[in-house]
């Protein structure tokens, strides 16, 4: 569906339709030798893969006495439901890359390029991010970008940006959904819709922040936190999304708004999405898991009619 009534379709059909899906594993892979390149950190720690089952899509949480975004007035511009992942790990012709398009790469865990089984593997129209330590004790995990090197793929401006996600459980991990400005010659726009550190479970942040890249620039950054019941991120599936408009930002937990700031000019341009299951060095502890999953039922873009 990629008209206005794709907004309108309920969430219990969107989810009875999602429960006939049988389709195979599948992850595609354009880049024989990035594959190739990747194999010699990769093939240390695919020995110790794991076969977990994908979870239900099951709904953890949704918060009282805040308004509802209404998608009646809006029209579907971007939907991947991850029935296959298009993906390679920097080229230009793929929907997805498993890397920043700057290669600007963060945290504890490295960012693999995509392999058979890992570190995507998706199921029955959900994605499974995986985050594992290898033997000799380097971790590896994932990340999406819709935009590549080439200054190509999926970015908007304005409209409401949404991911459907169950987060890790253990300490140490960081999963996040995040937007960025696609022009970044002065500096870089960066719409954080989703922090968590698992570290403390049932804190979400939200962030609008503006990086200086040259002389003259002033740096910007507001955020919000947002504290859920517990057990509603790691044990049940949620929505993450936020409106961007000319005049206002607002996030949105379960479709339910629980904040908004002024949007910066400097917002004023077509963003891209980010989602990756990264790792915080200063928040692994004895207790982390070898490995973790963070689970992605959909991505979905809308535009005002």
């Amino acid at each position: 569906m990629t008209d206005a009534g794709a907004a309108r379709v309920s969430w219990r059909q969107r989810q009875k339709n999602k429960a006939h899906k049988k389709r195979r594993n599948q992850v595609v892979i354009k880049s024989h030798i990035e594959r190739i390149a990747s194999l010699a950190p990769i093939i240390a720690i695919i020995g110790c893969a794991t076969t977990a089952p994908f979870p239900s899509l099951d709904n953890a949480y949704a918060p009282s006495g805040a308004p509802d975004i209404d998608l009646a007035e809006y029209a579907l511009t971007f939907d991947e439901e991850f029935d296959t992942i298009d993906i390679s790990g920097r080229r230009c012709d793929t929907r997805w890359i498993a890397h920043t398009p700057w290669s600007g790469d963060f945290g504890a865990a490295t960012f693999a390029n995509p392999s058979r089984g890992f570190p995507f593997v998706t199921s029955d129209g959900m994605l499974r991010i995986e985050a594992r330590k290898d033997p000799d004790g380097r971790w590896f995990a994932g990340l999406l970008s819709s935009y590549n090197p080439c200054g190509e793929g999926f970015a908007q401006q304005y409209g409401y940006f949404e991911m459907r996600a169950r987060l890790p459980k253990g300490d140490g991990f960081w999963p996040a959904f995040w937007l960025i400005g696609i022009d970044r010659n002065r500096f870089t726009a960066e719409i954080d819709v989703l922090e968590n550190h698992t570290v403390r479970p049932d804190k979400l942040v939200s962030s609008v922040r503006v990086h200086p890249r040259t002389e003259g620039i002033e740096g910007y950054n507001v955020h919000s936190t947002y504290i859920t019941p517990p057990g509603a991120l790691g044990y049940g599936f949620n929505t993450f999304g936020v409106s961007v408009e000319e005049a206002e930002t607002v996030v949105y937990f379960n479709r339910r708004e629980v904040w908004r700031t002024p949007t910066p000019e400097e917002f004023h341009q077509p963003l891209f999405l980010l989602l990756n299951l990264a790792m915080e060095a200063g928040e692994i502890t004895e207790s982390t898991p070898e490995q973790a999953f963070m689970y992605v039922d959909y991505v979905k873009v809308f535009a005002r009619h």
